[in-house]
């Protein structure tokens, strides 16, 4: 049994955290809003922490899944003053890798462990406890991370050092931008030719074209319907970061950058908070 303390309870973190508590972890929690940790701590059976600090005092392991840059570096650097030496910190929320590799220096500083750590698989793999977890970080401090986590993943890899993580979560947020749109454009297109979709998708889906966006989205495309899974906004954040990377190592993304402005398009039609697979929705509107 591992002290875990888990910060940001989300649409993600929250059963994250329940699959901890599951697996026989001591597990604090803390929420901006107060009563989204006591609905948790009331389910599950966990601790509830008035305090970012209070949750992770003593902790051997602290996790946290917030919203950008800003929201980790205002959690974790005043949190590294209350965490024990050897403890480690591991932040799945989708940020810079430049945060990242100042976490982990200033973490080390300390004599605390950082990983950085984020998910992909959206909010039903965290309910299932199926999520792809990418890892950046020392290679000893990533073991002492690596059985915790398997209480909500199905694939863990260590990327490489602080910053990797990240790093292999923006390649993971450019492929599915391209995907998205590719599949938005196929449906529409076999839409505007009088084909019945759900036999084009029969026909291409065991070939090259197929992708877990195919199997699991093109139903909900044809029929409209987003109300659900990974929300545009917070896609905008994470294209934004890859982008802004791609600027600072000389990486060419221009169908990324075409998709985000898409995305855009999305927001601007009232779906800031419609499901990524929305892509199609800016090809069908009159």
């Amino acid at each position: 049994m591992t002290i875990a303390a888990f910060l940001g309870l989300g649409v993600m973190g929250y059963p994250m955290a329940g699959h901890l508590k599951a697996a026989g972890h001591d597990v604090r929690v803390w929420n901006r809003t107060g009563a989204k940790t006591k609905a948790w701590a009331d389910q599950h059976g966990g601790t509830p922490s008035a305090s970012p600090q209070d949750a992770a005092g003593g902790a051997d392991i602290v996790f946290m899944c917030l919203g950008d840059d800003p929201d980790v570096r205002a959690i974790a650097l005043p949190l590294l003053e209350h965490m024990k030496p050897g403890a480690v910190l591991v932040d799945h929320t989708t940020a810079s890798a430049q945060l990242a590799r100042e976490l982990h220096e200033a973490a080390s500083a300390k004599g605390i462990g950082f990983v950085d750590a984020p998910v992909s698989g959206g909010q039903a793999g965290a309910e299932n406890g199926q999520l792809s977890i990418m890892c950046g970080g020392d290679a000893d401090v990533f073991a002492k991370a690596e059985p915790v986590m398997q209480a909500y993943a199905k694939a863990i890899v260590h990327a490489g050092p602080a910053g990797a993580g990240q790093l292999t979560k923006m390649v993971n947020q450019i492929c599915i931008a391209g995907l998205v749109q590719g599949l938005s454009e196929g449906i529409h297109f076999a839409q505007a030719a009088g084909l019945d979709v759900e036999t084009v998708i029969r026909a291409v889906s065991k070939g090259a074209a197929q992708s877990w966006q195919m199997e699991n989205r093109w139903q909900t495309m044809e029929q409209g319907k987003f109300d659900f899974g990974f929300a545009v906004e917070w896609m905008r954040k994470d294209l934004r970061i890859a982008l802004e990377e791609a600027r600072a190592n000389g990486a060419k993304l221009p169908v990324t950058a075409l998709v985000d402005q898409f995305y855009a398009e999305v927001e601007a039609m009232g779906g800031k908070r419609w499901d990524t697979s929305s892509l199609i929705a800016r090809l069908t509107s009159e």
